[in-house]
């Protein structure tokens, strides 16, 4: 990285879109190592990296639910689908060269660990990259609350939301050209603007923990890295 890093601990929420690339479903290879170099580049210059991955790409709770199937079953499967994203998403942060560990809500010990606070912070405090799976283990809770879960419990210094976008608008800025992009919000600005950065009870989370926001455009190669200085083209929400 060619500057030093601005935080210490830090937590990446990665859709399972992302994943996608410019697929339909499942994981594009190409975009899961690129993602995965970065975070190991991250890691070896010193940053502490625990990561929330979605399942969107597999399985979505909530389509499943509206489809007719039991909301907390559709979210069970789609906890499940987080986990084989998390596995494949350590291994390949592994292979780039960062030791890293996939640690489940849900204990399946056959396939990966299970996530406690203690163990969560001993493996970043020895610098593994911790790939956290199955959401926060229970039905009706979306991921983004899984990540300001997290982020609270492992004290982290800032949540980084890779998104499809280069920051957050007033509006889609792939239906409206002119949509504004805002540098900065305040968390107040934000809910009162209705942004939906995040969902209302992941919001609250960060808000209450006082843990600040930075919404980036994770298919841009790079930004994480940009980001991780303070850098770079995103929005940062905070206070």
């Amino acid at each position: 990285m060619p500057a030093s890093p601005a935080y210490k601990r830090v937590l990446l929420k990665v859709s399972g879109e992302a994943l996608m690339g410019e697929g339909t479903f499942g994981v594009d290879m190409g975009v899961l190592d690129r993602i995965a170099g970065e975070v190991a580049a991250a890691a070896r210059s010193g940053v502490e990296m625990a990561i929330v991955v979605g399942g969107g790409n597999i399985f979505r709770g909530v389509a499943g639910a509206a489809r007719g199937m039991d909301r907390a079953t559709a979210d069970g499967m789609g906890m499940l689908a987080t986990v084989m994203n998390a596995v494949a998403l350590a291994s390949a942060i592994e292979q780039a060269g960062a030791p890293a560990r996939a640690l489940s809500a849900i204990a399946m010990e056959a396939i990966c660990g299970t996530l406690t606070r203690q163990r969560g912070l001993d493996l970043l405090a020895a610098g593994t990259v911790v790939v956290c799976a199955a959401g926060t283990g229970n039905p009706f809770f979306t991921t983004d609350t899984a990540a300001a879960l997290r982020a609270a419990e492992l004290g982290c210094d800032v949540i980084l939301k890779g998104t499809q976008v280069d920051g957050v608008y007033d509006a889609d800025p792939k239906v409206y050209p002119d949509a504004r992009r805002f540098e900065t919000l305040t968390f107040a600005d934000a809910l009162v603007r209705d942004l939906k950065i995040m969902d209302t009870a992941a919001f609250a989370l960060a808000r209450d923990n006082d843990i600040p926001i930075v919404v980036f455009d994770i298919h841009n190669p790079g930004a994480l890295a940009d980001v991780l200085t303070g850098a770079g083209r995103a929005t940062l929400v905070s206070g």
